[in-house]
């Protein structure tokens, strides 16, 4: 088991992990995927996004149309609120990237007012539950920074980009690029993961696993013959390599749209498929009904069967107790309160 674990991850090479980085991949499938705009990062960004000091927020004051300014008007209120009489109490300023936030805000401005961020190859999925809209949806570059900090995903794509890249090559060195997607309302049942073994479309799971959507039950068949079509008429032999992983969308029309591409190795979650199976090929052919396996190159299809599986979502884990989040918004007013009040016993006990 150690030799074939050590196997698959020894099959993904960090030239694969370049390839699918959102800047390489965009201008060739860009017919076939949601508008969006690339900017290069500059360092100084990198370096703030990376700074584990206090989560100060930039980019705020100089956007009036950000997402989580005050509607009701109360700013001025607010700013003359008084958290602390010391004097020595030193205010902490986020730097400021003017330059760039143009740059930003022109690009959001021309996808329509909102959008989806990501670097080369990640989105901060595990974030979300930070942002005031409790969504990845953003209208500025406060709303980006605010998310991208916040998100484990983000860091691990400045950090360890080949962490899973057993070839003996030198790390080649990274043009980071902040990616602007235009902003859909997709549903989480209409997402696919489609899995491509030597140009071969091998496997298709449902991409929001813990979830049971009926419809996916009922035309999984219909899905897998929409998607099969897509994939050999706009991506097969046309990727950078024979293996990878490739998030497809279906709309309510039955089109079927590029959302992502992903290295074929265990960097990537292979959701109700396991790494072994997509590499020996062992128990994909199975689940297949009488029709598809009637088709020598039909995939594997494979979705939640029935609510009695459900699980609780995957990025859970990495959100902040439900109680400091309502304190971070000031949706829970009384636990603010509550603290304030403890925190002013606290040094009333400690002068007596």
């Amino acid at each position: 088991m150690l030799q074939r674990r050590c196997k698959l991850r020894g099959r993904m090479k960090k030239e694969q992990v370049l390839n699918c980085q959102f800047s390489f991949w965009y201008p060739r499938f860009k017919n076939q995927t949601i508008r969006s705009i690339v900017l290069p990062l500059p360092q100084n960004v990198k370096d703030y996004l990376l700074d584990d000091g206090t989560l100060v927020v930039s980019g705020s004051e100089d956007l009036p149309t950000c997402s989580q300014e005050d509607d009701d008007g109360n700013s001025d209120e607010a700013e003359d609120v008084q958290w602390s009489d010391d004097e020595n109490t030193t205010t902490l300023m986020a730097p400021e990237f003017p330059e760039f936030a143009l740059k930003v805000q022109e690009a959001i401005s021309a996808l329509g007012g909102s959008v989806f961020p990501k670097l080369n190859w990640s989105a901060p999925r595990d974030a979300y539950w930070i942002a005031m809209n409790s969504s990845l949806k953003c209208q500025c570059i406060s709303d980006i920074f605010l998310l991208f900090k916040s998100s484990d995903f983000i860091t691990r794509d400045f950090t360890q980009p080949f962490i899973h890249c057993k070839d003996d090559s030198p790390d080649p060195s990274l043009q980071y690029v902040l990616v602007l997607r235009k902003w859909c309302e997709l549903i989480p049942g209409a997402e696919f993961r489609c899995f491509v073994k030597e140009n071969k479309l091998i496997g298709i799971s449902q991409r929001d696993y813990t979830q049971y959507y009926e419809h996916i039950s009922k035309q999984k068949e219909e899905i897998c013959r929409c998607i099969q079509e897509f994939f050999k008429k706009h991506i097969q032999y046309k990727f950078f390599d024979e293996d990878f992983v490739v998030d497809v969308y279906r709309d309510s029309m039955g089109r079927v749209w590029i959302i992502d591409f992903n290295p074929f190795g265990e960097v990537t979650d292979s959701l109700l498929f396991t790494w072994e199976e997509m590499i020996s090929g062992n128990n994909l052919k199975d689940e297949q009904s009488e029709g598809a396996a009637m088709e020598q190159d039909c995939p594997s299809f494979r979705c939640t069967n029935s609510s009695l599986t459900v699980q609780p979502s995957p990025y859970l884990s990495y959100r902040l107790p439900k109680d400091f989040v309502d304190l971070s918004t000031g949706e829970d007013v009384h636990k603010l309160i509550d603290l304030l009040k403890l925190k002013r016993n606290q040094q009333d006990d400690e002068e007596s």
